[in-house]
């Protein structure tokens, strides 16, 4: 049973909203809804460096081991500390005269960054060890591109995706989904299911943790430790900002990965005698805040509310993590947007000398090279819009309607600066508006976002 409730009239309410949406004004996305709000409030001090070797002591038994087993040793902390940086790993890491910081952030620790240089533009604790929750999914989806190339690949559903704890988007046993399939819902709607199914295509549980934690050190993630693959809390789990940064610049760098985390909406297959069904991206950002290109949300009890977001604006793409927040004063997002704001407020750093230097992403292959420059491509039928031929569907199990686009149909561009896409996103939204207006709101359990 999934955790979130079908969706199965999605496309038919979509469709309704976009004749009523065509017919309207679509707002401006810019303007007081980004602005800080008037209430402060305070992050936790991280001056004293209080999660240099591990994350915060857990409130529930999620991390407890079995019996006969033992809880992993802290991973080493590097010296000197990665990426180069000029000023305090634990603290606040800011550009002289910098604007002042927004006053909405609840994260224990932020890092916003240059996406194409790597340049550290701003942070708090770069370096500090929290739980990733579902932000950890990135390293998932990264790890599955490299060992699961062939996402036309068919993966059978089973009754234990099914079961899987926490947030799940609605796979089911017998039905047949493509690996690019259940990567692009592993994203959309943070599946813990889609991760399980992808884990057993990859030869196991135990190995694809294995495959994260090799991919992360081939990355130079030294703060990063998974023993999940979906961002559930387990014994010895662990990430920091920096790492988030790496991770997600790395995976932005892979040609199949943005449309994962650029696509608003899509369908899943149905299973045996149930229907497919519709799901929305669970990230906010991406239909609510000018030139977002997507990003990663997550929480659990322990992690509290943890978050990656991605944006472009006058020609710079910017990058903001996020971990030990909470949803006050504001969504996580929209404190996601107040950062990418004050990051984009930065004079550009297109030489070294235009923003103080702070450190950078060092981002490594595993053979010591640094990686390509992340890049969006395009297909020459709609110039600017990424291409998703690598995303499969698995069409003899999903036959979808013309309005809702499927996990492999082209996608609006990713890089929304014509006025046409914003209206395109607000229709979007206010189709998921009028879709949990009628009552099927997507919930994720308690411990997962």
């Amino acid at each position: 049973m999934s955790a979130y409730p079908r969706l199965s009239s999605f496309p038919a309410v979509l469709a309704c909203a976009l004749a009523i949406g065509m017919g309207s004004q679509a707002p401006a996305f810019a303007g007081d809804a980004y602005l800080p709000p008037s209430v402060t409030v305070s992050a936790a001090d991280t001056s004293g460096c209080p999660q240099r070797d591990t994350p915060p002591p857990a409130i529930d038994t999620s991390e407890d081991v079995a019996p006969g087993q033992t809880t992993p040793a802290p991973l080493p902390v590097p010296e000197p500390a990665i990426g180069e940086l000029s000023g305090a790993t634990c603290g606040y890491l800011l550009p002289t005269d910098s604007p002042d910081l927004p006053s909405d952030i609840s994260a224990s620790a932020w890092l916003v960054a240059d996406l194409d240089s790597g340049q550290i533009l701003g942070a708090k604790d770069v370096h500090g060890r929290y739980r990733p929750a579902s932000t950890l999914k990135l390293l998932t989806a990264l790890t599955m591109l490299t060992n699961l190339p062939d996402l036309n690949q068919v993966v059978t559903g089973s009754n234990e995706d099914a079961q899987q704890e926490g947030s799940r988007v609605g796979i089911g046993e017998g039905g047949k989904y493509t690996v690019g399939q259940l990567l692009l819902f592993m994203m959309m709607g943070s599946g813990n299911d889609t991760a399980f199914a992808l884990a057993r295509a990859n030869g196991g549980y135990d190995k694809t943790v294995a495959d994260m934690n090799a991919q992360a050190a081939a990355l130079g993630a030294a703060d990063t430790r998974a023993s999940t693959v979906s961002g559930l809390d387990g014994a010895g789990q662990m990430t920091s900002v920096y790492d988030l940064g790496l991770i997600i610049r790395a995976a932005m760098a892979h040609p199949a990965f943005p449309p994962l985390i650029s696509t608003p909406y899509s369908t899943v297959p149905g299973f045996g005698t149930e229907p497919e069904f519709g799901i929305a991206n669970d990230n906010k950002l991406l239909l609510n805040y000018p030139g977002a290109l997507g990003g990663k949300t997550g929480f659990t009890d322990d992690a509290g509310n943890t978050y990656v977001g991605l944006a472009e604006r006058d020609g710079r793409r910017l990058l903001v993590t996020m971990l030990g927040g909470s949803q006050q004063p504001r969504r996580q997002w929209m404190q996601a947007a107040s950062l990418l704001d004050w990051g984009f407020s930065l004079a550009a750093p297109k030489v070294p000398a235009a923003v103080p230097w702070l450190g950078r992403l060092v981002n490594s292959a595993s053979d010591g090279s640094e990686i390509d420059k992340p890049s969006l491509p395009t297909t020459p039928d709609t110039p600017g819009a990424i291409s998703t031929d690598a995303v499969g569907v698995a069409d003899e199990t999903s036959s979808v309607p013309p309005s809702a686009p499927t996990a492999g149909a082209a996608l609006p561009q990713t890089n929304p600066g014509a006025s046409s896409w914003d209206s395109l996103r607000w229709v979007v939204a206010t189709g998921i508006v009028v879709v949990g207006l009628g009552g099927a709101v997507m919930l994720a359990a308690r411990r997962r976002s």
